[in-house]
């Protein structure tokens, strides 16, 4: 019994001895395996972390050349459906007429890439039926911009010429609906580039307004013409001898200036500087200024590569735009539709005027994302023909 108690107590203390042992060894084991477990979920995680900035950086840089980012490349027919029924869901006031109800703040939410401000400045051309709906019983009226809209922009402004095609769509357009080009350039220069009687011409961004020399016999039954001559309205007709004064100063004083160029048109001044090398821009814009500082009544803007110098008087292409209404007796009548297409910053503010009456469509000429106050887009003088050419058919068939 002595030896079986000794033995039991001996292999009781190796027993513990074996369990302290692997106990130790087990816990050094998984110490040195959870270390090695720990480096390789922070390595993991850094590479997760490194692959996840490198893809939202690589997205920004898509999204800023112009490309379409597609976050599911899976989607099911339905959500195709219902992305598209959220596109056009963005215009119905537009297309129930009422332009007021939409919020200023939309224009200023302005997309990268062309696709994604499609989505709030949808082509009209893409939705052009939708456009027409409940037209029948309204007037439409047309109103054109000329460069950007009906002619490519060019280096030399005096080669802006349009198409024949253009021109005949246009006139097309005139033959049903009353239309009138408001350009920023002078009226008669614009006119002489047009080729068209049937119109309604308005130079100097509205400053210099004519009616057509001829009736329009579809659709015009109010023209102003008297023995077959327009009548004029010139609200900076009392600008004229010092606009000639400025236009003096500046042809001097450019005179150093390799590719700048000088376009009197009549009621305001733009000098020219797309052929003007980028480090001379900054010399040519302080020249421009010192001019201006000693005829305060007048003021510059910048449009696309060219410097307006125009009177400092409350008119643009939005009163010219609300004076064709009322010439043509429209001016408080909801039974008409003006459509205006144009692509420069001074376009904006026609388009402004009928955001503001709540009726009409506007159209902005742009390949690229940009802020405006149009509702709808087209994005270069070609769409601008098919549209003009299809506006121009559907009033045929109806």
């Amino acid at each position: 019994l002595s030896l079986l108690f000794s033995t039991i107590i001996f292999l009781l203390i190796l027993g513990k001895a074996a369990t302290t042992k692997c106990t130790t060894t087990l816990q050094s084991f998984n110490k040195t395996h959870y270390r090695r477990f720990q480096l390789k979920m922070k390595h993991m995680l850094f590479l997760l972390i490194t692959f996840k900035i490198i893809k939202k950086k690589l997205t920004k840089l898509r999204e800023r050349m112009g490309f379409q980012t597609t976050h599911n490349t899976k989607k099911s027919k339905d959500d195709s459906n219902n992305a598209h029924e959220q596109q056009h869901s963005l215009i119905p006031r537009a297309l129930n007429l009422t332009h007021h109800n939409l919020t200023t703040n939309n224009t200023k939410f302005i997309h990268s890439g062309y696709d994604s401000w499609l989505v709030t400045h949808p082509s009209a051309l893409s939705l052009f039926d939708k456009m027409m709906e409940g037209v029948d019983e309204k007037r439409i009226v047309v109103f054109l911009d000329y460069d950007g809209t009906l002619s490519p922009i060019v280096n030399d402004p005096d080669r802006a010429f349009m198409s024949d095609e253009m021109r005949a769509a246009v006139s097309e357009v005139a033959t049903y609906f009353p239309t009138a080009i408001i350009s920023g350039r002078g009226r008669e220069k614009v006119k002489d580039f047009v080729k068209l009687n049937n119109l309604y011409y308005a130079g100097s961004h509205g400053m210099d307004i004519m009616a057509p020399s001829v009736p329009i016999n579809q659709c015009d039954k109010t023209t102003l013409h008297t023995n077959g001559n327009g009548v004029p309205f010139q609200p900076a007709k009392k600008f004229l001898p010092a606009i000639q004064e400025i236009l003096k100063r500046l042809e001097n004083v450019i005179k150093g200036i390799e590719g700048a160029s000088i376009e009197d048109n009549q009621f305001c001044i733009s000098v020219h500087f797309r052929q003007v090398h980028e480090k001379d821009y900054n010399v040519l814009e302080e020249k421009v200024k010192s001019v201006l500082e000693k005829y305060p009544l007048f003021c510059m803007t910048e449009g696309k590569k060219v410097m307006e110098i125009r009177p400092s008087i409350k008119w643009n292409k939005g009163n010219a735009l609300e004076y064709f209404l009322e010439t043509l007796g429209l001016s408080n009548s909801n039974n008409f539709l003006p459509l205006y297409i144009g692509d420069d910053k001074t376009d904006e503010d026609a388009f402004k005027v009928i955001r503001s009456r709540g009726q009409g469509y506007s159209i902005i000429v742009s390949s690229t994302p940009r802020e405006t106050c149009a509702l709808y887009s087209l994005r270069d003088p070609s769409e601008v023909l098919m549209f003009l050419s299809r506006l121009a058919k559907w009033r045929k068939r109806s």
